[in-house]
């Protein structure tokens, strides 16, 4: 006898799942059973408005395959459409399980050229983006923990490799991507008591962000197995997202082809005392000599 699916009965919202990483985890979702709100705003590359519903496509889509979905078209970035997406799910399905933040779009210049609209476009739609959305559902689950229901309710943001050691020409995405592993953590850590499970990925796909990148850098596959893919990612997240990954919150996770790895981030290193304020010349010398001790970090991509 199988087993049943590991989302059977779970409603999931999806952000930016009208294409690339977001509409593999919505398939993946639907492929076990959950019913999925389907989030894009339609936008361009650059966030600019597009002229299609990227949303209503997918969510046509899963239910020509035999699932469930709703389309919402609303701007996640906007306390309105933030609210919007978690009523839709509750109005349609009576319910909310697991929210999976996904949506963004790039403005890539080095920073001697990167405008002020640049940096606030990238921010807002990358960080506001997480922050709202897992505001509203964080409200709805805390009101159901309280009422004596207490969900096994999951979050999965999506951060970058960009936002764990930064990215040359991508000073704006990085500095986002870096927030939305520090809000993981902190929720996390303040929603558990709700039920809530947070955790982040920092997925490596080829995407319409990525496609440039990845055409220069890597090959084609030659034994049937495309690393770049990005339904490679997703198994990941539905996983987080079921109720299977009980006791694992506020972790960060690569993803890449056919690997995870477990972020290890910020934590003590080297360190000395020596009992008294130091002159700037022997603070210079003590730290040159914890450097010497210390792990070397990650190069900055593209550096």
């Amino acid at each position: 006898m199988s087993a049943p699916p590991l989302c059977e009965g779970r409603v999931v919202i999806v952000t930016g799942a009208g294409r690339g990483l977001g509409r593999a985890h919505a398939l993946a979702y639907a492929a076990e059973g959950a019913r999925v709100v389907v989030n894009d705003l339609g936008v361009g590359l650059d966030g600019t408005p597009g002229p299609d519903s990227p949303a209503r496509r997918v969510a046509d889509e899963i239910r020509a395959a035999g699932g469930d979905a709703v389309a919402h078209g609303g701007d996640i970035a906007t306390t309105e459409g933030a609210a919007s997406l978690v009523r839709t799910a509750l109005e349609t399905y009576g319910r909310l399980d697991t929210l999976v933040n996904n949506a963004g779009f790039l403005r890539d210049r080095m920073l001697v050229n990167l405008d002020e609209d640049d940096w606030d476009a990238v921010v807002r739609v990358h960080l506001k983006g997480h922050f709202l959305p897992l505001r509203h559902a964080a409200a709805h689950w805390r009101a159901e923990a309280k009422a004596g229901r207490t969900p096994a309710a999951r979050v999965v943001n999506t951060s970058s490799g960009a936002g764990l050691s930064g990215s040359v020409g991508q000073g704006n995405y990085s500095a986002a991507k870096a927030g939305i592993v520090g809000l993981t953590l902190v929720a996390a850590a303040e929603l558990g008591r709700y039920g809530v499970q947070v955790n982040a990925i920092a997925p490596a796909a080829r995407t319409r962000m990525t496609e440039e990148t990845f055409a220069r850098t890597m090959a084609a596959p030659t034994d049937g197995f495309d690393a770049m893919a990005p339904e490679n990612v997703s198994p990941l997240v539905v996983w987080l997202g079921s109720s299977a990954s009980a006791g694992v919150t506020g972790r960060v996770f690569e993803a890449e082809g056919g690997r995870i790895t477990v972020m290890e981030g910020w934590r003590p290193g080297p360190s000395t005392d020596g009992g008294a304020r130091w002159s700037p010349a022997e603070a210079g010398d003590a730290t040159r000599k914890l450097l010497a001790d210390a792990e070397v970090p990650r190069a900055v991509y593209g550096a």
